[in-house]
Parts: structure tokens; C-alpha cells; sequence
């Protein structure tokens, strides 16, 4: 299995953020750790190359970010999509929520990370 480099001086970072989470990263986390969605392994606040991503899953290379109001801004959007695309070079796909979703409306999060779970099992076959 590939595992993708990453800057090491973020592991003490990221641990900080997995003890300071959020309140839409624990309501998801909650869903989705041990292994609770189809078996697949996901980590959270996980480094990737010079980045941090909030969810990671290693056998789907897929990366799910929440994203909250400080995203609506302009530099911080725009940084977010200069972090996605240098995480897309590297084969990995993204979904991103709202945090207002993953509060609000959980069952659709999880149907639509369950339907990319789906398209990517069919994808190996």
C-alpha cells in the first residue's frame, strides 16, 4: 500500500487539532471511525505532503474536509483550493461539507461518502 509523504513537522500540529476539534469534526468522526463506514479505515487531522486534511482515508485516497464559515472568505477559500489541487496531484479525490451540513444534515454526509465508497468498489471490479 502507498503512503504519502508528508512534512513531519506537522504531526505535533495536527495532534493539537484532533484534541481541539470541532464540533462538526467530532459529529462526523463519530460516524466514521472504526472502521464504521464499509470497513475502510479513515484518520483525522491527518498530514499530507505540506498540509493537514480533517478526515483521510488511505485505501479510497479520499480526503474529506469540512468547511465553516471562516471558508466563505475569499483567501481562505482560495487556499483551500491551492491545498486541494497540490492533494489532487497526488491521485487523491476530495469532498467537502459545509459544517452546517454535517450538523444539520448528517444522514445526507454520510449517504454521500457511502455512494463515493460505492463508485470507487465498483471502479475495481
Amino acid at each position: 500500500m502507498y503512503y504519502h509523504p508528508y512534512d513531519k513537522d506537522l504531526k505535533e500540529f495536527s495532534r493539537y487539532l484532533r484534541n481541539n476539534s470541532t464540533l462538526s469534526e467530532i459529529l462526523l468522526w463519530n460516524k466514521i471511525k472504526n472502521r464504521a463506514l464499509n470497513g475502510y479505515l479513515f484518520n483525522r487531522q491527518k498530514p499530507l505532503d505540506h498540509y493537514i486534511v480533517d478526515f483521510y482515508c488511505q485505501a479510497l485516497k479520499l480526503v474529506i474536509e469540512i468547511d465553516g464559515s471562516s471558508h466563505n472568505h475569499s483567501e481562505a477559500y482560495l487556499s483551500d483550493m491551492k491545498r486541494q489541487n497540490a492533494l489532487e496531484k497526488l491521485d487523491l479525490k476530495f469532498i467537502r461539507f459545509h459544517d452546517i451540513d454535517v450538523k444539520r444534515n448528517m444522514d445526507n454526509v454520510i449517504r454521500t461518502i457511502v455512494a463515493f465508497i460505492k463508485d470507487f468498489e465498483e471502479e475495481r471490479v
